[in-house]
């Protein structure tokens, strides 16, 4: 956790919009919240052509919707940040105009989570979990961080 998961409409990514993308977007979540790299990943989908409306109208110009779902607990004051650092790396990877980004956040209590085949941690208990980890998986989380 957290699982971003990032649909363009009208446009398409380069393969190195999406690699920037995926990297800026863990990068802020890691700044932001405190949590290891490794939990974060990025999802890319792209809408089909004609497959997006609003307001019963079908959208042409280009559209990107990021929705990220995230440990809850953490305080408002971080997720005010958050949210707002992840349009502007969507906005400096996409290049489109922040009326064209859409950014989600939905609160998940850990518990109810399951990643790396364990339960996740309470926000901020992350490093008590991993030392609760087997070998193995720490030595793969630790080859999933980034520096």
């Amino acid at each position: 956790m957290p699982t971003y998961t990032v649909t363009n409409s009208n446009f398409n990514f380069t393969s190195k919009q999406q690699k920037n993308l995926a990297e800026g977007i863990t990068k802020v979540h890691n700044v932001v919240t405190g949590a290891n790299t490794y939990f974060a990943q990025v999802v890319f989908n792209k809408t089909k052509k004609n497959n997006h409306f609003m307001g019963g109208k079908k959208v042409k110009e280009p559209s990107i919707f990021l929705l990220g779902q995230i440990r809850a607990g953490r305080p408002k004051k971080i997720k005010d940040k958050l949210i707002s650092d992840l349009r502007d790396i969507v906005i400096k990877n996409s290049k489109l105009d922040e009326t064209q980004v859409w950014v989600y956040i939905l609160d998940l209590p850990p518990a109810q989570m399951i990643e790396y085949g364990v339960v996740l941690p309470d926000s901020g208990k992350e490093k008590e979990w991993f030392f609760r980890l087997p070998e193995k998986l720490k030595r793969k989380l630790s080859k999933l961080e980034s520096k």
